[in-house]
């Protein structure tokens, strides 16, 4: 019993003088945050639940893979596309960027339908809801547990959606709408394997940007036609009169790859060289951090592009792809500061941006050089000037022209295979 008491005593003292240093290091909000982390470690489930149903992963064979009738498309057809996606938040930039597509194809004719891939269950009325309201979809809206139709084209959107669109057996030709390469969301293990084999299904991708499709080609013998990036210029623009007195980060917190932590420290860095210039965040509501700043959190495009234009610089931090957020900043007059890379370079190529190492101090280094430019105002005209890219109407007509060459290709080969055997 003593022996027990002083362990308990021992360990009574050590929470006390931790809670003690905690506190002294970063007050009353340090200790409740340890307390909730402590909390969640505690009750979190044994076992996480997966991305991607097991169930879904087990009944894909990939040296198996199911060949499903492919419609004949006659020239100027309206075409049936299935696209299965996992419910949206609103104001994911993903889905934005899906729904984008989804919305220009309705205009030249295709007859869209939305399937949900949902392994928590969420409630579908909810998320139905969210497409026809926020993202503007008009067309049906379903489970894909409860079965597709047949279509000319069925479309994955994410590496989960991919095993319901392999195992499926409707009819359509398979794609796969590849925003990132996401393997890289996870540490080496099992989801970054899983979400890898999705690119050995055998699916057309249709790539977003050229940094991925090099890769997915060499390494994983992948068919993809890679797309650009499109900005929307009518919303991310200069705005007459605007004066500038800040710079601006998006923050999302559980995007691993936004480097949020980065980004904070950067900025906290930034604002004890520059203390007079206001700092804006927008994407997640953040409550306090270490320096004084504006806490947006989600924003419509029209009140975004008005913080830009208040703004010298933005820090638009991104480990795996291009973000699209530095395009639309440099539409806005607005110079972003990058973290360099090979890969962003590849699709973010103008002589406006500044790339700097990710480190706190080089990204705060460019900030402030952005902001004690003299000649900024006349470099602020000429990257929103240089903004050029194609709109999204332009990148829809492209996905629109892939969709169309591929299955007059597969249907032409194959017509060639069933004579071959006459």
């Amino acid at each position: 019993m003593r022996i027990a008491a002083k362990r308990l005593q021992r360990q009574i003292a050590r929470r006390c003088r931790q809670t003690r240093d905690i506190f002294a290091a970063g007050g009353a909000r340090a200790v409740l945050d340890r307390v909730r982390a402590t909390a969640a470690e505690r009750l979190a489930p044994g076992v996480a639940t997966l991305p991607v149903n097991r169930e879904d992963v087990l009944a894909a064979d990939l040296s198996r893979p199911f060949q499903p009738a492919i419609p004949h498309v006659d020239p100027g057809q309206d075409l049936h596309i299935n696209w299965v996606t996992t419910p949206p938040a609103v104001g994911s930039g993903g889905h934005t960027t899906l729904f984008r597509i989804i919305r220009h194809l309705e205009s030249s004719g295709y007859r869209n339908r939305v399937y949900f891939y949902d392994v928590y269950r969420g409630d579908h009325r909810y998320y139905e809801a969210i497409v026809r309201d926020y993202y503007g979809f008009a067309g049906p809206v379903a489970r894909v547990t409860d079965g597709m139709a047949d279509a000319h084209a069925v479309i994955a959107t994410g590496w989960p959606t991919a095993f319901p669109v392999f195992n499926s057996r409707c009819a359509g030709k398979r794609f796969y709408f590849i925003q990132d390469f996401e393997p890289q969301f996870y540490p080496a293990g099992t989801l970054s394997c899983l979400a890898e084999s999705t690119y050995r299904m055998g699916f057309v991708g249709i790539s977003v940007g050229q940094c991925f499709a090099q890769k997915l080609r060499s390494e994983y013998g992948m068919e993809v036609q890679p797309i650009e990036y499109g900005c929307d210029v009518s919303r991310y623009h200069l705005l007459n009169g605007a004066k500038r007195s800040g710079v601006v980060f998006y923050a999302r917190r559980e995007t691993a790859r936004r480097g949020f932590e980065l980004g904070v420290m950067a900025l906290e860095a930034f604002a004890k060289r520059r203390p007079d210039i206001e700092i804006h965040i927008y994407g997640d509501k953040l409550g306090s951090l270490p320096f004084k700043f504006f806490d947006h959190g989600q924003l419509t495009p029209e009140a975004l592009n008005r913080i830009y234009n208040r703004c010298y610089a933005g820090l638009s931090l991104s480990f795996t792809n291009v973000s699209l957020v530095a395009m639309e900043m440099l539409a806005a007059g607005c110079i972003p500061v990058v973290n360099d890379s090979p890969l962003i370079r590849v699709d973010l190529k103008s002589p406006f941006v500044r790339y700097a190492q990710p480190f706190p101090q080089t990204l705060a280094s460019e900030l402030e050089a952005c902001v004690e430019n003299d000649s900024f105002d006349s470099v602020s005209r000429a990257a929103a000037a240089s903004v050029r890219t194609a709109t999204w109407g332009d990148v829809g007509s492209a996905v629109d022209a892939i969709i169309r060459r591929t299955l007059q290709r597969t249907f032409s080969h194959t017509l060639e295979d069933s004579m071959s055997g006459v």
